[in-house]
């Protein structure tokens, strides 16, 4: 791994992979064994501070928003806030390290090959994953889901099926954790690079006659701000290969004049390369909806272990013992506030009273915060989801977060699937099995009352919310940041990830899902930089041998 302001001003490689991320790791990775590659990945190294990286700094790690931190907050048009990782491993490098695959149907539906998969699930999981120490708090959690009629009881085990199950994480026994950038030891050493701190403003594509635009070029900055090119070696098997994320991917294409053409025109994107309509459409973002329910005895520090996967379609999963620091957390607030007074929205309730409403519940969040340590918060993650809006560009600085909206549980379906949800989750917390993890007598509505007293988003409250639970998971919507869409197959790239309507240029990462796979989506988004990465070369032994 290389700073990008050791970059040489011109350089040709087979593969150009932007994003060293979840899916990009693996990806490069694999391309490696037979073809040199390029890796530009905008953040710094997980390495640097391999603490930051470990279970218990979780929570601090993620809420810290500084300049060069891993985490850049954006706030979606819904008043959610939410994360875009920087750093290489991706989001791998600040999740909750749970492990889980996809499902057989989903993976049938994508029309991937099951051997194939399975393979490539394999090789990741032979790096990174580990069976959870089950302890105490989690126990209770399995155990109440099982109670609440959530089963069968699966065991330990990464398949998504019905019932309660402990699945994998990438937190070794020790609570350090093992990111898709370990996936990098796979790697050809001598066939591939790695840049950091590289920031790509865009692609370059030749246009010859009435052949299609073809990718040829990419410029990136560093972290001086000096720009380099790094072009593909003149072979028709070349290609670049977008593994931004659903937040980067969709905003690079139209960076790169690849998207709706009207829009891009407005922001002065030149040249317009093809007017692509369905770039940055289809953005989703699986809704959370929690109770934090305080312990009256110590619980252990754990990230998702146990998860009760429905046949309504919600998954219940939990954790305990998050420690914040509560100076990174005033500064992640004053970071929320700064971020939304420059945002343009067109959210009814203003934007004064909302800045209000966040300074007053700060002002007591310091004693809140040394009960976090003694408790524990129960979710419920939506499915699909149903529900879908889009992305859009502010400006032409890649660095810059765009405009997304989510539309969270505007779909009926979704928000019936949350009510089942929290149901569910309250069922759980008044189970026998849960009881030593709860005061006696506190209710339902008081756990309710306290979620929405908590700054868990920017948008309005509701007194009804205490009674009405579809109202409570409006109000209190958050994101399990496994958001996804804007490069989607069969919209903006074919089954085999080649972006429609070019040539050299395909999008391999979470921005091509129609929805999230299984409970989590790292392990599918890791196995598909794999199985693609295996199907690139098979095409490039094919044409050689032809």
């Amino acid at each position: 791994m290389k700073d990008a302001t050791l970059a040489p001003k011109l350089a040709s490689f087979d593969y150009i992979v932007i994003g060293g991320g979840t899916a990009g790791c693996a990806l490069a990775a694999t391309l490696s064994q037979n073809a040199s590659v390029l890796v530009l990945e905008r953040g710094g190294s997980p390495y640097y501070n391999p603490t930051a990286t470990d279970i218990g700094n979780f929570a601090n790690t993620l809420l810290n928003n500084t300049p060069d931190s891993w985490s850049q907050l954006f706030i979606s048009e819904d008043g959610v806030y939410n994360t875009r990782p920087r750093v290489l491993g991706g989001g791998s490098v600040l999740n909750a390290g749970f492990y889980s695959r996809a499902g057989d149907v989903y993976v049938e539906e994508a029309e991937w090959e099951m051997d194939e998969v399975e393979a490539a699930y394999e090789w990741v999981e032979k790096k990174l994953v580990f069976e959870p120490q089950v302890m105490g708090w989690q126990a209770a959690l399995r155990d109440g889901l099982l109670e609440a009629g959530e089963s069968p009881d699966n065991g330990f085990t990464y398949d998504h099926i019905y019932g309660t199950k402990i699945g994998g994480t990438i937190f070794d026994h020790a609570g350090h954790r093992h990111s898709a950038a370990n996936l990098l030891e796979y790697a050809n050493s001598d066939a591939i690079v790695v840049y950091l701190h590289a920031s790509v403003h865009k692609i370059l594509f030749t246009t010859k006659g009435s052949q299609k635009p073809k990718a040829y070029q990419v410029i990136f900055e560093d972290a001086n701000g000096v720009f380099h090119k790094a072009e593909l070696s003149n072979n028709a098997m070349n290609e670049v290969i977008l593994s931004a994320g659903a937040m980067g991917s969709p905003q690079l294409l139209m960076l790169s004049g690849v998207g709706p053409a009207a829009h891009l025109a407005a922001h002065g994107v030149n040249p317009l390369v093809l007017d692509h309509p369905m770039v940055g459409q289809g953005m989703a973002d699986n809704p959370l909806n929690a109770l934090f329910i305080p312990s009256p005895q110590p619980v252990e520090v754990s990230l998702v272990q146990a998860v009760g996967i429905t046949k309504f379609d919600s998954y219940i999963e939990g954790a305990s013992g998050l420690s914040l620091s509560f100076d990174l957390t005033s500064r992640f607030f004053d970071s929320v506030l700064n971020l939304f007074n420059e945002m343009q929205t067109s959210r009814t309730t203003s934007r004064e009273s909302l800045t209000k409403s966040i300074v007053n519940l700060l002002k007591p969040l310091d004693l809140r915060l040394n009960v976090m340590l003694k408790g524990g918060l129960i979710i419920q993650k939506i499915d699909g989801p149903a529900s879908s809006g889009h992305m859009e560009l502010r400006n032409r600085n890649p660095k810059d977060n765009p405009s997304v909206t989510f539309n969270y549980y505007q779909e009926p379906e979704d928000l019936n699937k949350c009510v089942e949800g929290v149901a569910t989750i309250i069922t759980v917390i008044n189970s026998k099995a849960f009881s030593k993890y709860k005061f006696p007598g506190v209710t339902a509505h008081e756990l309710l009352s306290l979620m929405l007293s908590l700054p868990t988003n920017l948008r309005p409250r509701h007194l009804s919310s205490i009674f009405n639970l579809k109202q409570f998971c409006i109000d209190t919507v958050m994101t399990i940041w496994h958001y996804h869409g804007g490069c989607q197959v069969g919209r903006v790239v074919d089954k085999n990830y080649k972006v429609l309507g070019l040539d050299s240029l395909r999008v391999i990462d979470g921005s091509t899902f129609l929805k999230s796979p299984g409970t989590n989506p790292q392990a599918t988004v890791m196995m598909l930089g794999r199985y693609m990465g295996q199907k690139i070369l098979q095409e490039r032994t094919a044409l050689r041998e032809n």
